[in-house]
């Protein structure tokens, strides 16, 4: 008898161990459907270009000095250093291919789909309904953003350590050890370091304690309930004070790009957050009119909006309350929900967006949870409940793969992601900046200027919009109006170095030397270390035909700091270094630097600058010292980047 037992139930294991693998494989193969057209995408120029192909400490790939950078640096407002190191890789293996970027990204998003079934499948034993909250987690248009976006590399990643945060902690619970604790606290800690937005992970283990682990007690005293609970809040004090860490650093690296909070009182970040809630659930049933940037509505939301949203949120919380008994993964489900949000609501204003889809990639698994195990307890009286849950099943997981396939279109660069951005939102500035700086590299000035005026017009506060404008007027040669627009970016961020440097050379060009200058030296007091102002200033200083404005010995000073931070490779740097030395009288060394610099421009295939420093050695040798005219006719000789 025992041995029929044993007999009876091995092949039910097996076909359940092999009905999992089944369901893993199908989601894998699902995502990939939905997300592989991303590896024939391109970079986009929203974030991507400061978080991975114009940030020198990206694209150098790995290294021990990177990975130190990264846990002792911010980067892009952020401290994520694993996520950095993530981009980093990826630039080791796959150079600026953005293709080789995206794989890993749908990798990422894949490892969490299957992870997320696993863990769903070990906490509440539901096979079904666990694969099918995995599948709307995998193939939801709204988190096309995070998958189909290589900037959002953080959410995909923290995804994949969140996952694994919940498997070890259903290990924990079923086994507790120190050993097993310790690895809940180290894929947390993982997860953090990914994305700061994970904080509140403690509370949504608390909500797993009550439903579906059932480790919190209750008893008609109460009293036994109480301690139960108090226990297990206090065994997730570590991971609180981790959280706590987290958002500390996450708040000293974003206090300067905290934008909005000081502009907009707290009564419209409030009611904003309240409509997001709502406007969230809703994109959810009804994901339709997806963008990358939704304005912030500031004061404009009306009234009647407020009210249903307030509404509609008290009404929900009070009913699953009120089943909080009978259907545990309600409550559960919801304030999941609720929870995740909480960082990024908008009651703390980063930025001026409104609502973002990269930010329900997390929170929306509890109202998946919510409305799954709702839908199959409620149709359980059914006569044919499998059935018909199965075709709706499958409706609706056809219907969501077409939209996420779709929205996930749009992102295949960045005119088509910003034009189709435009027609589905309305003031929308950053759209309009980033399509015009499409246009701008296309060629297309009149178009650029248009789109990029447009931005300033609704914005007047856009400072890239003013940085993108005034580089437009530049190529069409309107300098007193990209000058108006540089001016105007300087009065929004004055510690916006590259616009001191480019405004110094616009002005010198116009024969502002004491302007240029005056530019230059700002641009050192914000960045000390800055090697264009070093350079076009030792170049000021040491060749400019008007005497009051040569200095050779600060000319070789600056020179010489300009030739150390750019590594000896720039031979224009040489040049100016060569011109200094003359103008201090140090001719043999002005001569012999100026021969390097011929080498240098050689073996890059400057030949136009190998010939000018060869006519400098020429006047070095008859003991002058070299006069730049340009600097008095309005041309500054090439010199700044």
């Amino acid at each position: 008898m025992h041995a029929l037992s044993i007999r009876s139930i091995a092949p039910s294991k097996a076909n359940h161990r092999w009905v999992s693998i089944s369901v893993c494989v199908f989601l894998a193969a699902l995502t990939w459907i939905v997300f592989g057209q991303t590896l024939g995408h391109d970079f986009v120029n929203y974030d991507d270009p400061r978080y991975v192909y114009e940030n020198t400490k990206i694209t150098s790939g790995l290294s021990i000095a990177g990975i130190g950078w990264a846990f002792t640096h911010i980067h892009s407002e952020n401290w994520h250093p694993l996520t950095t190191i993530s981009h980093m890789l990826d630039c080791q293996l796959y150079g600026l291919r953005a293709g080789g970027h995206h794989f890993t990204n749908v990798l990422l998003h894949t490892i969490s789909v299957v992870l997320l079934f696993l863990a769903l499948r070990q906490m509440t034993g539901a096979l079904w309904r666990s694969a099918f909250v995995a599948t709307l987690f995998a193939i939801h248009p709204l988190h096309v953003e995070s998958v189909a976006w290589v900037a959002e590399r953080k959410d995909v990643l923290s995804g994949v350590f969140f996952m694994l945060t919940l498997l070890a902690y259903v290990h924990h619970v079923r086994a507790p050890s120190i050993r097993r604790y310790l690895t809940v606290a180290l894929a947390f800690t993982a997860g953090l370091m990914s994305k700061p937005m994970l904080v509140t992970l403690p509370f949504v283990l608390l909500l797993l304690d009550y439903w579906p682990l059932s480790r919190i007690r209750t008893q008609k005293s109460g009293v036994g309930g109480q301690e139960n609970v108090c226990k297990l809040i206090l065994e997730k004090i570590p991971l609180v004070m981790l959280s706590a860490i987290s958002s500390t650093a996450t708040y000293l690296a974003q206090r300067y790009a905290i934008g909005g909070a000081e502009e907009l009182p707290i009564s419209s970040r409030a009611t904003n957050a309240l409509v997001t809630y709502v406007a969230y659930i809703w994109q959810m049933l009804w994901p339709v009119k997806l963008a990358v940037f939704y304005p912030h509505p500031e004061n404009r939301l009306p009234v009647w909006e407020i009210i249903l949203a307030l509404a509609a949120l008290i009404a929900i919380s009070a009913a699953a309350f009120a089943v909080r008994k009978k259907r545990r993964y309600v409550i559960t489900g919801w304030l999941w929900y609720l929870g995740m949000l909480v960082p990024v609501i908008g009651l703390v204003q980063v930025g001026w967006q409104g609502r973002a889809d990269r930010y329900t990639y997390l929170p929306q698994i509890g109202l998946y949870i919510m409305g799954t195990w709702t839908v199959a307890d409620w149709s359980a009286s059914w006569r044919h409940q499998r059935e018909i849950l199965g075709a709706s099943a499958a409706i609706i997981i056809g219907v969501l793969s077409w939209r996420g396939w779709i929205q996930t279109t749009f992102w295949r660069d960045s005119e088509t992601l910003f034009t189709h951005t435009l027609a589905v939102t309305s003031n929308n500035d950053v759209a309009e900046n980033n399509l015009g700086i499409v246009l701008l590299r296309k060629g297309k000035l009149d178009e650029a200027i248009s789109m990029l005026q447009a931005a300033v017009n609704l914005r007047p506060e856009n400072a890239p919009a003013h940085d993108n404008l005034a580089k437009a007027f530049l190529q069409k040669g309107q300098v007193a109006d990209a000058m108006i627009h540089y001016r105007k970016l300087l009065e929004i961020q004055p510690e916006n170095v590259e616009a001191h440097n480019i405004l110094g050379t616009v002005l010198i060009q116009h024969g502002r030397i004491r302007e240029a200058i005056e530019q230059w030296q700002e641009t050192l007091t914000i960045q000390p270390d800055n090697g264009n102002a070093k350079s076009n200033l030792a170049w000021v200083f040491a060749t400019s035909p008007e005497g009051s404005f040569r200095d050779g010995v600060r000319a070789v000073q600056l020179a010489e700091q300009a030739l150390r931070l750019s590594g000896g490779k720039n031979p224009i740097i040489f040049r100016t270094l060569a011109a200094a030395y003359a103008e201090s009288g140090r001719f043999p060394e002005a001569i012999e630097t100026a021969k390097r610099g011929v080498e240098l421009a050689n073996s890059q295939g400057n030949s136009g600058l190998a010939a000018e420093l060869q006519s400098n050695i020429a006047l070095y040798q008859a003991g002058r010292p070299l006069r730049d005219p340009n600097l008095t006719t309005g041309n500054l000789s090439p010199n700044s980047e």
